[in-house]
């Protein structure tokens, strides 16, 4: 990692002010540092364990801008390794998914086995005179590979926390959202599309509820959604270390059985089984009474009815790939199903009602980011500012009982100020926000 004494990342956030430095969404020299401070040493999403479930499954996926392979050895064990051969550099997999026996690079025909290890190397004799040490030459591999409730992450930093510790109570109640819909897999398929906007841009936008009736006023309108009314409805706003945070409506079992009988084009997603006991055992109070979207920092959104999960993949500092992955119930029955990837088709990726409008509004705000006159001004982020009061309603959830606000996205930003101030995870676990007092 480089060191530039000279920037101070955490000038660029202003928690006091509610204020956001506009270069930030813009910068190559910062962006290039996001990949060395935060992509390379945090946890990343890497995929679901519905989606590798046998020995030699396969799913490509990144960390940061860097191709990786997450599957599964021969003993069944989860690996990750970077998608790069060792000689050339060139990819050994090109597929989105699938299954295999071993890696083969088509440059030269070095192959790697399941456990990353270089096992073929033609002209190992008569070329190379067995020189060639082929136990140093394998796939570079993630330094750690873990899986919380089926959800599989790996780090590249040998140092990074190990996973349940990293994600927190926060994180946990964020994949438990979407882990407590029975016995869940991955919908084959993973909705692909580039918008012309910044990474974060993307993120922060899953935590804001002010844009709705304005942004999506088609949706009501052609019947998609039911209409709601532009008012001061109860939110709740959870915040974790390290920057992860979930904020939305606060639910109750009223609404849910009022959403569950609207009609609509598609049918809505039944959120009634927050209603179970297995769902208060999971996710607590403050869990089951939000219908908030969680983020697990920095790019992992969970939608807020937890049968979606979406990937905001840095392509540069003006564009950003998004995966959207469906989840359903592998026992669910066929038409609830159908009807299920219907209507998540319809709502985000590529061909959504909603993701349409918010691609829009995020290409524009990313290019008020360049030019020289917009961003000698920052970007407004004091919603609600100064009346957060952080409250403990949960053993280790801190969380606000509020309105439509700006929490979770300024939380988001300071996160991301500590994250790229830190030379180390050491310093980064000294030296973080933590969610106390009023925010």
């Amino acid at each position: 990692m480089r060191e530039d004494p000279a920037i101070d990342y955490r000038s660029f956030v202003d928690a006091r002010a509610g204020t956001v430095d506009r270069r930030i969404f813009s910068d190559q020299a910062i962006h290039d540092e996001e990949m060395e401070r935060i992509f390379a040493r945090c946890w990343n999403f890497m995929c679901h364990e519905s989606q590798i479930p046998r020995a030699g499954d396969f799913f490509l996926n990144f960390i940061g801008q860097d191709s990786v392979i997450a599957t599964r050895d021969r003993k069944g064990g989860l690996q990750v390794f970077l998608n790069s051969c060792r000689h050339r550099g060139n990819a050994v997999c090109r597929a989105d998914s699938g299954r295999v026996k071993s890696f083969l690079c088509t440059y030269h025909g070095w192959t790697y086995d399941l456990e990353g290890k270089l096992v073929g190397v033609p002209g190992h004799k008569s070329f190379y005179h067995e020189d060639l040490e082929r136990d140093k030459w394998g796939l570079v591999r993630a330094a750690k590979v873990e899986s919380y409730k089926g959800f599989v992450f790996a780090t590249m930093d040998p140092e990074t926390p190990p996973l349940e510790e990293y994600l927190g109570p926060v994180g946990r109640m964020g994949l438990s959202m979407a882990a407590a819909h029975g016995d869940v897999m991955v919908v084959d398929g993973v909705q692909k599309n580039v918008i012309g906007c910044n990474w974060k841009l993307a993120v922060d936008n899953l935590f804001d509820w002010y844009h709705v009736q304005i942004s999506h006023a088609s949706a009501p309108l052609s019947g998609y959604l039911p209409k709601l009314p532009y008012k001061d409805e109860d939110h709740i706003v959870a915040l974790g270390e390290y920057g992860h945070a979930i904020s939305g409506p606060r639910t109750t079992p009223e609404i849910r059985a009022a959403l569950a009988g609207a009609s609509t084009a598609v049918p809505l997603v039944d959120e009634r089984w927050r209603d179970t006991p297995e769902a208060m055992a999971a996710l607590g109070p403050v869990g089951v009474a939000s219908r908030g979207h969680p983020n697990i920092f920095p790019n992992l959104w969970i939608a807020s009815s937890g049968v979606q999960l979406c990937l905001r993949i840095p392509r540069g500092p003006l564009s950003t790939e998004i995966w959207w992955f469906t989840m359903l119930d592998k026992n669910m029955p066929e038409d609830r199903r159908r009807a299920s990837v219907e209507r998540m088709n319809h709502t985000f990726g590529p061909a959504g009602i909603l993701e349409q409008d918010d691609g829009e509004n995020w290409s524009q705000s990313t290019l008020a980011t360049r030019s020289a006159l917009a961003r000698r001004h920052p970007l407004n982020f004091a919603m609600n500012l100064g009346r957060g009061e952080i409250v403990e309603r949960q053993p280790g959830v801190a969380s606000i009982d509020t309105h439509i606000n700006e929490h979770a996205q300024l939380w988001t930003y300071r996160a991301w100020a500590d994250w790229m101030t830190a030379k180390d995870w050491p310093a980064l676990k000294c030296d973080h926000a933590m969610p106390t007092g009023v925010v």
